[in-house]
């Protein structure tokens, strides 16, 4: 299953001036995030273990890392089982709230989502959001 594709995102009205990288920002962030919170698939913990000490390093942006490793596609094979399940409804762009709590957290201060730039100190303004939603989603299904 495809999430997203940063190339879903530089067609069309995308901002002319910026470069088609800028496509995959929002979902790098969430990525790295998933990464970060072992939420990462074993093509990533297993197979290209190198890529996430590169990541843990913040040795390159989350959407840098996601435009390089993932291709620009966010997949079913990026993510273990709990991240699966979390993002089938928290990042789906029609039910859930990623795009939302994106939007609220980072894209006030921007022309438009895709000007967000690809930096950490975006990533640590969106990351106790995303933090809090994993939080409020495992209560949840504890409850239920």
């Amino acid at each position: 299953m495809k999430y997203d594709d940063a190339s879903w995102h530089y067609g069309g009205d995308f901002p002319k001036e910026l470069p088609d990288e800028a496509g995959g920002t929002h979902t790098g962030m969430f990525v790295a995030w998933a990464m970060l919170s072992e939420l990462g698939g074993e093509l990533h913990v297993t197979e290209c273990p190198e890529d996430l000490v590169l990541l843990k390093a913040r040795g390159e942006t989350p959407g840098s890392f996601f435009m390089r490793v993932c291709d620009g596609k966010f997949t079913d094979e990026d993510l273990n089982e709990e991240g699966n399940a979390f993002a089938a409804e928290y990042f789906d762009f029609e039910k859930g709230s990623f795009a939302a709590d994106y939007e609220q957290t980072l894209g006030a201060d921007f022309e438009t989502l895709y000007h967000v730039p690809d930096t950490w100190e975006s990533f640590d303004r969106l990351a106790p959001v995303l933090d809090r939603r994993l939080a409020e989603w495992r209560h949840s299904r504890s409850a239920g």
